[in-house]
């Protein structure tokens, strides 16, 4: 994991994190934890967002860095950001297939990460770069 924490402006008005991760089951839980760090750092900005943001951050997190963990090879980045008022959460991996968003089946055991991610996220979407796929979810602070 390499973290690259720190706002990306000059003026420092961006709050964002950034981490890179080389793979294995450890990039899971780490990336929760950047999520926690990222919203303490919300937190000293003076943002207050719904109690229920944290947790529902983390979730969306685990979901996108497990699909990418699972489903391409090589290293992920994962990067929040606070825009107007929500963060982007985006998730880069290595594979060139495109997440697949299966009908919602309460019987089916597994499989509803991405199910979970379109509930509690105002958009997804996912574009196509040079050396992969970047899936970007945002979520809202309320």
């Amino acid at each position: 994991m390499t973290p690259a924490h720190g706002p990306d402006t000059a003026d420092g008005s961006v709050v964002s994190a950034a981490v890179e991760f080389r793979g294995g089951s450890a990039m899971i839980p780490a990336a929760r934890d950047v999520v926690r760090g990222f919203a303490a750092r919300l937190a000293e900005r003076g943002v207050q967002p719904a109690d229920s943001f944290l947790d529902a951050a983390r979730l969306v997190v685990s979901e996108l860095v497990t699909n990418a963990l699972r489903h391409a090879p090589g290293p992920c980045r994962l990067e929040l950001t606070l825009v107007g008022d929500g963060v982007e959460i985006a998730v880069s991996d290595t594979g060139d297939a495109f997440p697949t968003f299966l009908p919602r089946d309460p019987v089916r055991v597994g499989r509803h990460g991405l199910e979970i991610v379109t509930r509690l996220c105002d958009a997804v979407i996912t574009k196509p770069h040079a050396t992969g796929k970047t899936v970007y979810a945002h979520l809202p602070l309320t």
